[in-house]
């Protein structure tokens, strides 16, 4: 296969070029795995979600899953993106120490941020601030869920992040039966993190590492010439998201940010996939540099095809779904999310070709250049979104982020052009060890 052919040596064929593919489907293999369970638990909650509450309500928890995306990109600009860049395919010792600081670095930005979060939901009251007083609750647990993942795939174990991602989302399915009988947004935020804590728990003891939040410091600071950069980047993708949710809000109404939540729902395998791609390519794309550089862009090439090509197939799919059974799935959601189908699969689309290029850069530590990107890539975002929901409403915002996304997609490519060709005149970094 195409993807396997990608990741041997320019050496020979020979035993260890099969053994190195073999090496890479079974990492590959275990990526797809744990993403389609996130996918599926991500995909459950809303659903789960949007049919107990209403469009309302689950505009508020949507605008609290947006939030906590926000603060997860600080988690992993700051921890887990810099053990993926330089701690990928080390040693097991270094892997080790990195790990322990990068989690204990994750739970740390979960406690401080799940402050604040308590404080803002006892202000705000109403609707809103219970939810946000509950996130603020749960949200070290989420974090250290997703730090352990990060580090499992980093390790090139991706069949432990596979069972964390099993466990939490068993764990998931009595939390939402007793959510559902309380009938609350606070509820369902409290079961969403209960179910991350079981599986938090269980990563301590699958990697037998624990987490050192008292050395938090040390790790940013040793890996501040990725991370800051990493967390502003971030910030960017998963801030400029949250814009255009309380953007929305405003110009149409909250109900428009759970029409928004519903069309993502619909598209839910893709956008969890797009959203935990660095799970698996960013540390496949380094080996790919350390053993292959030549063929990195082929990599990226066909990493960023392949996605969008399944996502406009998914989109088809979806167009030809019945109504009965669109509103057996999403209920009341489903009439307003079905308009979305068309312009948010062209996103979608566009959004994983540029997949592809931001795994190349990361690869090759070019943090400055794709922090570029994603500045140009959040400032399009937010503007299609809000100027489209100006114009035509929910719908309109829909389609003005479909072409700001292809626009952000054809930065990412040329960037990594640029970045490919000074690569070739200076020699790879020695990998960091604490």
């Amino acid at each position: 296969m195409a993807i396997e052919g990608e990741t041997t040596t320019a050496e020979p064929a020979g035993p260890a070029p099969r053994t190195a593919k073999r090496a890479m489907a079974g990492r590959l293999s275990w990526g797809l795995a744990d993403q389609a369970v996130c996918s599926m638990t991500n995909f459950a909650v809303g659903i789960y979600v949007a049919r107990s509450l209403g469009l309302a309500a689950f505009g508020v928890f949507s605008l609290a899953w947006v939030t906590y995306g926000v603060v997860l990109s600080v988690s992993r600009g700051l921890s887990t993106d810099p053990l993926m860049v330089r701690f990928s395919g080390v040693p097991v010792a270094s892997w080790r120490a990195a790990t322990a600081r990068s989690s204990g670095t994750a739970l740390g930005v979960g406690a401080a941020m799940g402050a604040v979060f308590v404080l803002v939901g006892l202000v705000l009251g109403g609707r809103v601030g219970p939810a946000f007083v509950c996130l603020g609750v749960v949200l070290p647990a989420l974090l250290l869920q997703d730090a352990w993942r990060f580090s499992f795939f980093a390790a090139g174990t991706g069949r432990k992040a596979f069972v964390n991602d099993l466990l939490g989302g068993v764990a998931l399915v009595p939390a939402m039966v007793v959510a559902a009988h309380v009938g609350s947004v606070a509820a369902f935020v409290l079961a969403w993190g209960a179910s991350a804590a079981v599986a938090a728990g269980y990563g301590l003891l699958q990697s037998g590492i624990r987490p050192r939040p008292t050395e938090a410091r040390a790790w940013t600071r040793e890996q501040r010439d990725l991370g800051y950069r990493y967390l502003v980047e971030n910030v960017g993708v998963s801030g400029a998201g949250q814009l255009r949710a309380y953007g929305l809000g405003a110009i149409v109404g909250v109900s428009a940010v759970g029409v928004v939540r519903g069309a993502e729902l619909l598209l839910g395998p893709f956008l969890a996939v797009l959203m935990g791609l660095s799970l698996v390519t960013v540390a496949e794309a380094a080996r790919v540099l350390r053993q292959a550089p030549h063929r990195l862009r082929a990599f990226c090439l066909l990493l960023g095809g392949g996605q969008a090509a399944a996502a406009l197939l998914w989109g088809a799919a979806l167009l030809l779904v019945p109504d009965r059974f669109g509103e057996f799935v999403l209920g009341g959601v489903w009439h307003a999310a079905s308009e979305l189908i068309v312009p948010a699969t062209l996103g979608v689309a566009a959004a994983s070709l540029g997949t592809g290029a931001a795994a190349g850069l990361r690869a090759l530590a070019a943090a400055r250049r794709s922090l570029r990107c994603q500045l140009i890539a959040s400032t399009l975002y937010v503007g299609g979104g809000l100027g489209g929901a100006v114009v035509a409403g929910t719908v309109g915002s829909a389609w003005g982020v479909a072409a700001a996304t292809l626009g952000s997609s054809a930065v990412w490519w040329l960037e990594l052009r640029s970045a490919l060709r000074e690569h070739h005149q200076k020699p790879l970094p020695e990998v960091r060890t604490p």
